[in-house]
Parts: structure tokens; C-alpha cells; sequence
């Protein structure tokens, strides 16, 4: 019984993060992009400012390059467990759930990562809507990728062999 009730809520669930994944990836690729056009230009006669920094944004905060950085990592690697996940969905058998419960975790760590510097963006106070579009999401989908663990944990006794 608690097999035929998980499958559409970790079916639900992946749909979500696939699409949130997504996202996160669009927004975080937008400003790697604006990053590097409004960048520093490096030339033989430039003289590097004292405190050069490689992760340089011209907007956003001290926390804005890492977080664009992790977030971009975490919506990779979460996309590419949304897809290991709906191939576990699909066959719903015990031998292709520790291949998706691996990488969800491992993509689950990343957001997390991702979210506390979302939160330390948050701190800092100094961003654009963009950036906050894209803190949400990796706060809502820490939550959605770890339920989403859950539930084919919680299924995992009472799938097929």
C-alpha cells in the first residue's frame, strides 16, 4: 500500500525540482554571464586592485559570487538527480533505488550549501530581484529535495525485488 502512495509523491516531487533545478541554473547562468561582460578586463598595462577578487560581481554582495558559484554546482548535479530519479520511477525496483538515492543526497548536500549562502546573501542585504528569485527557490527546494528523499526511503521496504 505505502508503494503505490509514494510513487506519485516522489514522481510530483521530482517533476518540481527538475523544473526549479532548471531555474536556478537560468538565473545563476544570466548573472555568470553579466559577471563576466561587466568584469574586470585584464591587460598587461591594468593594474590589479589591492584586493582583486576572482568571483567579482558588479552587483549583488561580498556573498553574491560564491553563492552564484554553489548555486550553479547545485542545480547541475540536482537536475542530473531529477533524472536518475524519474529512470527510478519509472522501473520502481530495488536495484535502481541506491543509484537515486545517492545522487539525490549528494544534490540535496549541494543545495544546502547553496541555500546557507543564500542565506548569508540574505544577511548582507544588497541584491537585485533576480538574485532573490533564485535564494527562494534554493531555500523551497532544499525542503522538496530532502522529502523527496523521504519518500523513496519510506518505499524503499516495500518495492519489488
Amino acid at each position: 500500500m505505502a508503494n503505490e502512495q509514494m510513487k506519485p509523491l516522489a514522481t510530483g516531487l521530482l517533476v518540481l525540482n527538475l523544473c526549479m533545478y532548471i531555474i536556478v541554473a537560468v538565473i545563476g547562468g544570466w548573472a555568470l554571464n553579466r559577471a563576466i561582460d561587466q568584469g574586470f578586463i585584464i591587460d598587461t598595462s591594468l593594474q590589479l586592485p589591492a584586493r582583486f577578487f576572482p568571483l567579482y560581481f558588479p552587483f549583488g554582495n561580498a556573498a553574491t559570487g560564491f553563492f552564484v558559484t554553489f548555486a550553479l554546482i547545485a542545480s547541475v548535479v540536482g537536475a542530473a538527480s531529477s533524472l536518475a530519479g524519474l529512470n527510478h520511477i519509472r522501473s520502481w525496483h530495488a536495484d535502481s533505488l541506491p543509484s537515486a538515492a545517492s545522487v539525490a543526497m549528494v544534490a540535496w548536500g549541494l543545495t544546502v550549501l547553496a541555500m546557507g549562502l543564500a542565506c548569508k546573501e540574505i544577511q548582507l542585504n544588497i541584491r537585485n530581484s533576480r538574485l532573490k528569485t533564485m535564494e527562494a527557490f534554493l531555500i523551497i527546494l532544499t525542503a522538496t529535495q530532502f522529502i523527496y528523499i523521504l519518500a523513496i526511503h519510506g518505499a524503499a521496504s516495500t518495492i519489488r525485488r
